[in-house]
């Protein structure tokens, strides 16, 4: 039978519920997704080089002040609203659906992130990928993005080397897709590489499985998966070697 039938099990996919590991600091508010937790019996709450997604939240007028990341690489995925970046390094940046934002934080890097009392409420994803050695130059990425097309993957960050925008110092490809309701769209996939697919809004279905809003689905296979949006969706994927070097120190995501 074919892997991406609508109707099949697939025992490769392992889903997770909506995380209740989160932090409320009032303006500003945090919830932890794991994707090592999706599988039975996995050691590591994260993934190979994907430490952890974050959904966070941060009302209009909030500053987080000052502070230091290190040895982790740090992605800003703003699918609406603004978040503005302030550094160490003179940088003053803001990033929103036409801009992405990648903090390699290497040795050491400070910032600290606001919303002004005019933003509208902002939700969006801080993504935690581990890097491949410890003590690396640090830097900032922030770019435009290519504008999104309905039903498509859009490559958004990537190991050094790759085509996409941003890059990262580790084996994670990075693909957002909005899908309407009754769309369908193969998972990324590269082989020997495994897929964690998070529904950031709506539902879909991957085989018959159901995975919805703010849920996750490890797929630990690379043949071609078929998702089915069940409601209009907006869906993010990690492409990801899980036989890649990491290291395991950063501030964050360890």
């Amino acid at each position: 039978m074919d892997k991406s039938s609508s109707t099949q099990t697939l025992s490769f996919i392992h889903t997770a519920p909506r995380t209740d590991i989160s932090q409320n600091q009032g303006k500003f508010r945090i919830h932890f997704n794991f994707p090592g937790r999706a599988v039975p019996n996995h050691d590591d709450h994260g993934y190979g080089p994907l430490a952890t997604v974050v959904e966070s939240f941060m009302d209009p007028g909030t500053l987080i002040r000052m502070h230091q990341h290190r040895n982790e690489e740090i992605i800003s995925w703003v699918p609406d609203g603004v978040m503005r970046h302030d550094d160490r390094q003179g940088n003053n940046l803001i990033t929103d659906p036409e801009h992405l934002m990648v903090m390699n934080a290497g040795s050491g890097f400070w910032h600290s992130e606001e919303t002004l009392a005019d933003d509208p409420p902002l939700r969006m994803l801080q993504i935690f990928v581990r890097p491949h050695s410890l003590g690396l130059e640090p830097g900032i990425q922030h770019e435009p993005i290519p504008d999104p097309i309905a039903g498509d993957w859009r490559h958004l960050f990537g190991p050094e080397g790759t085509d996409a925008p941003l890059f990262v110092r580790n084996d994670v490809d990075f693909y957002d897709c909005q899908l309407a309701v009754g769309d369908t769209v193969t998972i990324p996939s590269r082989a020997g590489w495994h897929t964690y697919l998070y529904v950031f809004d709506g539902a879909v279905d991957i085989g018959d499985t159901s995975v919805g809003y703010t849920e996750g689905a490890l797929v630990a296979d690379d043949n071609d998966v078929i998702v089915t949006a069940t409601e209009d969706s907006m869906l993010v994927a990690f492409n990801m070697n899980p036989e890649a070097p990491v290291t395991r120190q950063g501030t964050i995501g360890r």
